[in-house]
């Protein structure tokens, strides 16, 4: 019988070392590569360095004035506000509208218009386009050309009303209308003599001579 040879017993160690990085002993990891990639604000660079031309006594002055420069308007803006509640108040029991505040406003828009150099200018301008374009031989041969067409249309409608009077004298004095007027004349002397033997009659009428008078005288 073979006898069963036991494994000889390995000792553990007490401590476990760690894991060497992969890495070389030089090199920065993954993670403080990618911090490391983190763009830097312009504005915290700015404050560091001053613009070029400026030193950085020039830089804090400017933005002294600045920061001065804001206050103001942020003042000015606070006071506009109130004055224009107190424009709006006083409009109020002024009994004003704002369609009345409208009219106001684009009247003296209108009168500015007016009085601005570049309207103006615009008028004389055009004034002076109107000038040299009636004094141009174009538009006075234009017209010229106008005035001879009314005359020329004048001219054929007082032909054509002396052309109608014409044909109207014609149609007058032509046998036709001749005989027309008569039989018409002969109708109405026909009506008429009708109508005055009709109110004769009416007047007069027969046998009222032949019967005398009733004797009404008593006995």
């Amino acid at each position: 019988m073979f006898m069963e040879e036991t494994p000889p017993e390995v000792s553990l160690p007490l401590s476990v070392k760690p894991l060497s990085s992969p890495f070389p002993s030089g090199c920065p990891g993954l993670l403080s590569d990618a911090m490391t990639d983190v763009p830097v604000d312009s504005a915290a660079s700015a404050r560091t360095s001053p613009p070029e031309g400026l030193t950085l006594a020039e830089e804090e002055e400017l933005r002294s004035e600045l920061a001065k420069v804001e206050e103001e308007i942020g003042t000015l803006r606070q006071v506009l506000a109130a004055k224009e509640r107190h424009c709006g108040e006083l409009k109020r029991k002024l009994g004003l509208t704002p369609l009345d505040g409208l009219k106001q406003n684009l009247s003296k828009s209108w009168h500015d218009v007016q009085v601005s150099n570049a309207y103006l200018s615009a008028s004389s301008t055009l004034e002076d386009w109107n000038e040299k374009l009636t004094q141009s031989e174009a538009y006075k041969k234009t017209q010229e050309t106008l005035s001879q067409a009314g005359q020329k249309t004048s001219a054929a409608l007082s032909n054509v009303g002396s052309v109608i009077s014409r044909k109207l004298g014609d149609m007058r004095n032509s046998a036709t209308f001749k005989s027309f007027e008569d039989r018409v004349g002969t109708i109405k002397s026909r009506v008429v003599g009708s109508r005055e033997n009709s109110t004769d009659g009416l007047h007069s009428p027969s046998g009222a001579g032949d019967k005398p008078p009733q004797d009404n005288t008593p006995f």
